[in-house]
């Protein structure tokens, strides 16, 4: 295979600044409820990239659980690598790649944790067994196979029965934007980028080079 062949051409959309409205989150909503419409595959899938103490970047894909405009939330373990980076750094970036509608919207903010009260409450509403997971995961630590996990949960399905609470090491991380771009893409590669960036409090739109 060679990977230099592989091409696309994008011609399912177009995007101006009209179009863009002039509230970002009111485009994101959109666009994320026509990926839901059109049954991508996980439209609430997003990687998330966080810098740790050494500078050095990583990746992970997560779920956005709710977005308003106070900014995005996510859940996890707050003791894993991305939650011990976000400690060192509270700065992240976020991309959502709808692929089946040719579009990507990368959002970058500061970064912080949601209230305990917030995390209880999106808790609750987990599957049983992702709930117990939250107590049979150290996310990001070495273990020896899984049957480790398996033993945990085990453990914890026992201590716990059908209602396990929130661990301490667990909860939300809300980004609070104030940049976001929206990309959809375009015949002979003259894609359409449109940026807000927020300056003294207000939303700045404005059209960049593909």
């Amino acid at each position: 295979m060679n990977l230099s062949d592989l091409r696309k051409s994008y011609e399912r959309g177009t995007l101006d600044e009209t179009e863009a409205g002039a509230v970002p989150t009111a485009l994101f909503q959109r666009w994320l409820a026509e990926a839901v419409a059109a049954k991508v595959p996980e439209p609430n899938a997003m990687t998330v990239a966080t810098v740790g103490p050494d500078g050095r970047p990583s990746t992970r894909i997560v779920l956005i659980k709710y977005a308003d405009e106070r900014g995005l939330v996510f859940f996890t373990n707050y003791e894993s690598r991305k939650g011990r980076e976000l400690d060192a750094h509270p700065q992240a970036a976020l991309q959502f790649h709808w692929t089946e509608l040719e579009r990507v919207v990368r959002v970058e903010g500061r970064v912080e944790k949601t209230s305990p009260e917030e995390s209880d409450a999106y808790f609750v509403t987990r599957p049983l067994d992702s709930r117990i997971g939250a107590w049979a995961s150290p996310q990001s630590e070495v273990i020896s196979s899984r049957a480790v996990l398996l033993a945990n949960a085990a453990k914890a399905s026992a201590r716990f029965g059908l209602h396990p609470p929130r661990p301490d090491n667990w909860g939300g991380y809300r980004l609070v934007p104030d940049a976001w771009e929206f990309w959809q893409g375009r015949k002979s590669r003259l894609h359409d980028r449109v940026r807000f960036r927020l300056d003294a409090g207000t939303w700045v739109k404005e059209r960049l080079a593909p």
